[in-house]
C-alpha cells in the first residue's frame, strides 16, 4: 500500500504540473493547447539529446551525471517555454476572444508539426533516460522505491510550490491573476495583456517540457507518450477546477493515486476509474472540485 501511495503521488504530480500548464492558458485567454502533449514528448527527446550531446563533448565523469539531467531538465523546460511563444502568436493570439473553437483547430495543427519534425530528428523508437541517481531500489520494510520516483516527487512539489508562491506573492503573478479576473479592467490599470497571456503559454509549454524530462526515466521516453499524460493532466484540471491552480494540483495528485491504488487491484480498470471519477464529479460539481465560475464582462 505504501510503494502504491508513493507511486500515485508521484505520478499524480506530473499530471498536476500539466494540469496547472492548462489553468495557466484557460485563465488568461479562455484558450487550452491543445497540443501539450506533444510538449511533453518532445521535451523529453530535448532533454535525451542534451544528455547525448554534453556526454559526447564533455564525458558524464567530466560533470557527473546528476548535473547532466539537471541541465537536460532546464534544457527541455527552456525550449518548449520558446516553442509556446510561436504556438501562441500563430495558434491563438489570431482567434482569442473571437467567438468560435478555432484554437482547437490551431493547436492540434501546430502539435502535429512539432511531432512531425520531431519524429524526423529522432525517428519512431522509444528510449529510455537515466534516472541521475541509478536504478537502484530502495526498500523500507516491503515496499520498493526507485530512486527517480522520489525525484520527480521531491523536484514536482517545490515546482508546485513555487509557482503558487510566485502567483502570490510577484509582480508578473499578480498580473495573470487580474487578466484572469478581468482583462479589460487589467489593461485599463496598465497591464500588457496580450504580453502576460504570451507568458502563460511560455510557463505552460515549459512545465509540459519539464513533466517530459521528469518522467523520461520511469517510462519508455516515445514521442507518443505525452498524449496519455497529457489527458490525464487535463482531466485532473477538470476534476480539481480548471480555474483555480491549487484545485489542479490537488486534482492531479488525486488521479495519481486513483491510478495507483486501483492497480492493485486490476491493471486494466486504472483507465477507467479515472474517467469515471471524471464523469462523477462533473456530474455533482460542473466547475470542478475546488473549481470557480470566472468573471466575464456583462
Amino acid at each position: 500500500m505504501l510503494q502504491a501511495i508513493i507511486g500515485g503521488l508521484t505520478l499524480g504530480s506530473v499530471y498536476a504540473l500539466i494540469a496547472l500548464g492548462f489553468n495557466l492558458t484557460y485563465t488568461t485567454t479562455r484558450t487550452l493547447n491543445f497540443a501539450q502533449g506533444d510538449f511533453v514528448s518532445v521535451g523529453a527527446f530535448v532533454g535525451l539529446g542534451t544528455v547525448g550531446v554534453l556526454t559526447a563533448a564533455l564525458g558524464a565523469d567530466a560533470v557527473g551525471y546528476v548535473w547532466l539531467y539537471a541541465l537536460a531538465a532546464v534544457a527541455a523546460a527552456l525550449v518548449m517555454g520558446v516553442l509556446g511563444l510561436p504556438l501562441y502568436l500563430a495558434a491563438i493570439r489570431p482567434f482569442a476572444g473571437k467567438p468560435g473553437m478555432s484554437w482547437v483547430v490551431s493547436t492540434i495543427g501546430f502539435g502535429i508539426v512539432l511531432q512531425s519534425a520531431a519524429l524526423s530528428v529522432w525517428g519512431l523508437g522509444a528510449r529510455m533516460l537515466p534516472a541521475p541517481f541509478g536504478d537502484e531500489v530502495f526498500r523500507v520494510g516491503e515496499a520498493g522505491f526507485r530512486s527517480q520516483e522520489l525525484v520527480v516527487l521531491v523536484l514536482a512539489f517545490a515546482i508546485l510550490g513555487a509557482f503558487d508562491l510566485a502567483m502570490r506573492r510577484t509582480a508578473i503573478g499578480r498580473c495573470m491573476r487580474a487578466v484572469a479576473l478581468n482583462r479589460d479592467a487589467a489593461a485599463l490599470m496598465g497591464i500588457d495583456v496580450p504580453r502576460v497571456m504570451a507568458m502563460a503559454f511560455l510557463a505552460s509549454s515549459a512545465l509540459a517540457g519539464l513533466s517530459g524530462v521528469l518522467v523520461a526515466p520511469i517510462l519508455s521516453a516515445s514521442l507518443f507518450m505525452g498524449v496519455i499524460i497529457a489527458l490525464k493532466g487535463f482531466s485532473a484540471a477538470i476534476i480539481g477546477g480548471l480555474t483555480n491552480p491549487r484545485g489542479c494540483m490537488a486534482g492531479g495528485l488525486l488521479i495519481g493515486l486513483v491510478e495507483s491504488l486501483t492497480a492493485l487491484w486490476s491493471a486494466q480498470w486504472r483507465e477507467i476509474m479515472v474517467f469515471l471519477l471524471v464523469i462523477l464529479v462533473l456530474a455533482m460539481a460542473p466547475n470542478g472540485l475546488f473549481g470557480r465560475k470566472l468573471v466575464e464582462k456583462v
